[in-house]
């Protein structure tokens, strides 16, 4: 005969008596605690004492407190402390059960306890050979061995022959009994409903960190593409869990059993920031995913004629993939933000349009505002480039201004650039990425809101809007113009810079469509006073 073992919920109600122990100060485990915790817990005890009209408040005119929630009535008001609660609660029982106080608790089991175990063990094995010990087994050996609860129990109408053996035919048979029986007789019963449980609790944790995230999206952030993003994803998830039984979820939830609703961490319960907050929710949400795509896999088991439930677990993978892809966005929106704070003048550099000579321009812009310099020279060789390069790296270097290099990732990372800018022609961002590596900026220039979106989803670090004005260093045969301008404002939070033909005559055009960050070329470069240029730009941007 193989080892017994013990239902879910009798091993609940165990786990339940030993913390009321140690919860009361007692010095170790008695039949009460059992009886406190049968009646605190619906099982099949439970059910059974209650059909006979037996639950706390017949037993005792006092209240039990169950893991924080106050049942039935408790003499207190507002200024009663939980401690003092506790204490008074504590009395009762051992007042009820004769049971002596000493602190501290030493977690130890008395000898009625141990028999009533034994007893049960008995009771459930003399069930043709049942191994498993349920609550209904365990609340007929608190009826069988002699204790102060067996005779508080016989005071209100119960003994040893309040539950007859019987068959398991009769047992499931009996309406009210046949649930719990199914539940522990059937193996693959009692592993759906376990199944389920994760599914419901995985579910929800999914979804309300969806929401957090969103929140955090939509408040923080103001970005409505992302935030929209978010919600479509909440909505991608519910619909792929429409396809459970919704029913079977709601009812193998069990709040008040899961041992996890009072395990907590000191990380879990700190958040500093509120970009804590959304970074420890995407790592929920993914976590919760991950947990429905695989035990969505034992869902379809259970019911291979479900066909609507077959491609569930792919479903719920791409839920997760598309999680990573807006955890990058979200997460690289903030950076780009942080990195490109204050950084309202991006200036493009080009020798050959210069009026003054490079430097001169060079150092004058930047003591006029400019914050960002693009290296975009089309007519050097690479090895002449590359020297150029390094000379304005080592001007911006000393200024404290990001150099980022115009379509060539490659020399970016020799002459160690903060970044690379592409066009929609050039690399793609994952193509950059690979080359400058993880920490420098990868610029994209967008020419509809299509893909300025598609730059947040691939990971940009910012966008060019444009062009927005007719240019004279770089030919369009089509303008977005400012209606763009006015469409990656409503909508979009990653750092974005409008450009193309824009000067101390348009740039509040530009302002008011909602640029906070204009790119310019022309204005400065061919200007004899660059620094006054630039400055006069910078404060246009700022009113």
């Amino acid at each position: 005969m193989r080892e017994q073992s013990f239902t879910e919920g009798a091993r609940r109600a165990i786990d339940l008596a030993q913390q009321l122990a140690r919860d009361w100060g007692d010095k170790d485990v008695q039949p009460g605690h059992l009886l406190w915790a049968l009646m605190s817990d619906e099982s099949q005890a439970f059910e059974l004492l209650n059909r006979h009209g037996l639950t706390v408040t017949t037993v005792s005119t006092k209240s039990i407190v169950h893991r924080g929630e106050i049942r039935n009535e408790l003499p207190v008001d507002d200024s009663t402390s939980t401690e003092e609660i506790v204490d008074r609660l504590s009395r009762d029982m051992r007042q009820l059960f004769g049971q002596e106080k000493a602190a501290p608790s030493t977690g130890a089991t008395s000898d009625a306890w141990r028999e009533v175990l034994l007893v049960a063990k008995q009771r459930a094995r003399g069930e043709t050979g049942q191994p498993e010990v349920a609550t209904e087994h365990l609340l007929a050996a608190l009826l069988a061995v002699p204790s102060i609860v067996q005779q508080r129990l016989a005071q209100n109408g119960l003994s040893d022959n309040f539950l007859p053996q019987r068959s398991v035919q009769e047992r499931l048979a009996d309406p009210v009994d046949a649930p719990f029986e199914i539940a522990w007789r059937d193996p693959q019963e009692s592993e759906r409903t376990a199944a389920f449980r994760i599914l419901d609790a995985a579910a929800n944790r999914a979804r309300e960190g969806i929401r957090v995230v969103e929140d955090f999206v939509r408040f923080t952030l103001d970005d409505a593409f992302l935030s929209r993003q978010l919600k479509e994803l909440r909505h991608s998830l519910s619909g792929a869990l429409r396809g459970l039984n919704d029913a079977a979820l709601i009812s193998s939830r069990d709040t008040v059993g899961d041992v996890g609703t009072t395990i907590h961490t000191d990380s879990e319960m700190s958040r500093v920031s509120l970009l804590d907050v959304a970074r420890a929710n995407l790592k929920r949400i993914e976590e919760a995913t991950r947990t429905l795509e695989e035990f969505s896999k034992v869902a379809v088991a259970f019911d291979p004629s479900a066909t609507h439930l077959r491609d569930l677990p792919a479903r719920l993978g791409q839920v997760r993939y598309n999680l990573y892809t807006l955890e990058k966005a979200i997460l690289t929106s903030i950076d780009g933000r942080s990195r490109l704070e204050g950084a309202s003048l991006y200036m493009l550099l080009t020798q050959s349009l210069c009026r003054l000579d490079w430097e001169t321009v060079l150092r004058q812009a930047i003591a006029g505002g400019v914050r960002v310099v693009q290296i975009r020279e089309k007519e050097l060789s690479d090895r002449d480039l590359l020297t150029h390069v390094r000379r304005v790296r080592a001007i911006t270097a000393e200024t404290n201004v990001l150099l980022i290099m115009n379509d060539r990732p490659d020399l970016a990372v020799l002459a160690e650039a903060d970044g690379v800018h592409v066009g929609q022609e050039e690399l793609s961002v994952r193509d950059a990425r690979r080359i400058v590596g993880p920490n420098r900026l990868v610029g994209v220039s967008t020419h509809s809101i299509e893909q300025a979106r598609q730059a947040v989803l691939d990971g940009a670090s910012y966008l060019g809007v444009g062009p927005t004005f007719q240019s004279g260093t770089k030919n369009f045969n089509e303008f977005a113009g400012l209606d763009y301008v006015r469409a990656v404002s409503a909508e979009i939070s990653l750092p974005w810079f409008a450009i193309g033909g824009i000067d101390a005559t348009n740039v509040s055009q530009v302002v008011t469509a909602g640029a906070s960050r204009v790119a310019v070329t022309g204005a400065i470069c061919r200007s004899e006073t660059p620094q006054a240029v630039a400055a006069e730009l910078v404060q246009r941007l700022a009113q």
